[in-house]
């Protein structure tokens, strides 16, 4: 019984050992290895900076999704997350989180989620994923239902696990649409790895602990299964605390 135990733990062990993370509080106030993906290829006006130790972004865009984009287009499976906290909405608008990241047929594809009102004031805001390509309006939705809009000045928690060819959305800890299945259909690519991004829409928002975890994930970020590790989560808590407080 207990070479079972013994044999339990060391294989627990190699499995947590061969997943690796990468965590950007933005404490460094650089944005070293993102880049900027403005949805339909338009330059339109916004703005990303580091204030106190948190990300500040600005969309003036209409219904255009800015996204800060980072990570490897090999990058397979993963689980992606970061605290959000919408600071001001200046119209109908989303806050999303994106991945599978990557140029194809010259163009760059991936898989967008967030939760939106972007049809309009009088529509029913909605969680919503879709896929295509991210420069031109060709779209395929794999999953939406209604969703209340995050509140002002609160903080939430996006999720998006993404899986071979499944993906689940997460807010808060809560499953928000069921598990999507990206199957290439009428000719749009299986978005089989790519990189991952965070983004909005007519919102000036924080941004903060940005997250991702997976096999093909390499320790980054002063976040590693070392005593430094949980020093830089307890930090990341406490100064996430201290804004709530505030």
């Amino acid at each position: 019984m207990k070479s079972v135990i013994i044999g339990l733990c060391v294989l627990l062990f190699i499995s947590s050992a061969q997943a690796g993370t990468f965590l950007d509080t933005f404490n460094d106030g650089e944005l070293v290895n993102w880049k900027e993906l403005v949805m339909f290829g338009v330059d339109a006006p916004g703005s990303w900076e580091i204030i106190d130790g948190q990300l500040q972004a600005t969309s003036n865009a209409g219904g255009v999704t800015r996204l800060l984009t980072t990570g490897e287009e090999a990058w397979q499976d993963y689980d992606v997350e970061f605290d959000v906290k919408p600071l001001e909405k200046h119209g109908p608008g989303n806050i999303a989180i994106a991945a599978r990241i990557k140029r194809e047929w010259g163009a760059p594809w991936g898989v967008v989620c967030g939760i939106s009102d972007l049809a309009g004031p009088a529509a029913e805001p909605i969680a919503k994923c879709f896929g295509g390509n991210l420069h031109d309006n060709a779209f395929l939705v794999y999953g939406q239902k209604p969703h209340p809009l995050l509140k002002l000045r609160k903080w939430a928690t996006f999720k998006l696990t993404v899986h071979g060819k499944h993906l689940t959305f997460w807010i808060n800890g809560k499953q928000v649409l069921d598990p999507i299945a990206l199957e290439p259909l009428h000719g749009f690519p299986e978005f089989p790895t790519g990189k991952i991004g965070l983004g909005l829409a007519n919102y000036t928002a924080r941004f903060d602990n940005f997250k991702i975890t997976g096999p093909d994930i390499s320790n980054q970020g002063g976040l590693s299964v070392t005593p430094r590790k949980k020093l830089a989560v307890t930090w990341a808590s406490l100064k996430h605390l201290k804004s709530s407080i505030e």
